[in-house]
């Protein structure tokens, strides 16, 4: 099976007659790429930058993308609300969106022990994700608005854009009871900040936590976690529906 990395440069290589039968692209620039006459049978793309502003994607002459917006906000109440820009709307904004959390929590506690470690075709379990969402929550508001000097909780999972993780996250598996206790905490630390934030105080200019010479604000970090919460709740729950599935045949 060949594999390319980042080393290898594909940029403007065309394919003929070539047979990418179960190919797996991850964390790959497919930007402006043309496809022709191909077989997409079972293919299955997740682009969570596909719902920013511009975006497009075009299936047959037709653009999906409003198509596929609509149906994620069909599926998920709330989700909608993510692009609020007014204390009141980010408030009910993230009600919404514990209140999804909560019923997959619910979801989650009632399969098998071990299932929120389980891991489907290489990505993160359950349990990580979770974990994952504290250090998104860390990094946007605790490091971005809230400027703390010690944002980071050990028990967060970075993704391999964070650089060198070793110096602030642990490296084992924290029990599962730890890791909803910290997100909890995390989830309340965002509830808190929105109950008395003011509409100013949005427009407040703070840096971007990955990239400190461009500029951010206190909504559009804001933005950012909603964004992260809604994408990887949408992960989650393909995940767990792969592991019932799989549990049911």
């Amino acid at each position: 099976m060949a594999t390319f990395t980042g080393e290898d440069d594909l940029e403007r290589a065309q394919f003929r007659g070539t047979s990418l039968r179960g190919a797996r692209f991850v964390a790959c620039d497919l930007s402006g790429v043309v496809a022709r006459a191909v077989d997409l049978d079972g293919a299955d793309l997740d682009s969570p930058w596909l719902m920013e502003g511009g975006a497009s994607l075009t299936v047959n002459g037709v653009d999906v993308v409003p198509f596929i917006e609509a149906e994620l906000n069909r599926r998920f109440p709330g989700r909608e609300q993510r692009q609020a820009a007014d204390p009141d709307g980010l408030r009910n904004a993230w009600a919404a969106l514990e209140r999804t959390w909560t019923t997959t929590m619910d979801r989650a506690a009632q399969l098998p022990p071990g299932t929120v470690e389980v891991s489907v075709d290489g990505e993160w379990s359950f349990a990580q994700t979770l974990r994952h969402l504290v250090m998104a929550t860390d990094t946007w508001l605790g490091k971005a608005v809230l400027e703390l000097q010690s944002p980071y909780h050990p028990i967060g999972q970075p993704d391999a854009s964070f650089g060198d993780p070793s110096s602030v996250f642990d490296s084992g598996t924290p029990r599962y009871q730890d890791v909803l206790e910290v997100r909890a905490a995390r989830q309340a630390m965002v509830r808190d900040f929105l109950a008395t934030v003011t509409a100013g105080e949005l427009n407040a200019e703070r840096r971007n936590p990955h990239a400190p010479q461009y500029p951010e604000t206190v909504l559009s970090c804001l933005h950012t976690i909603l964004e992260e919460e809604w994408a990887h709740h949408q992960y989650a729950v393909r995940d767990l529906t792969a592991i019932e599935n799989d549990g049911a045949r």
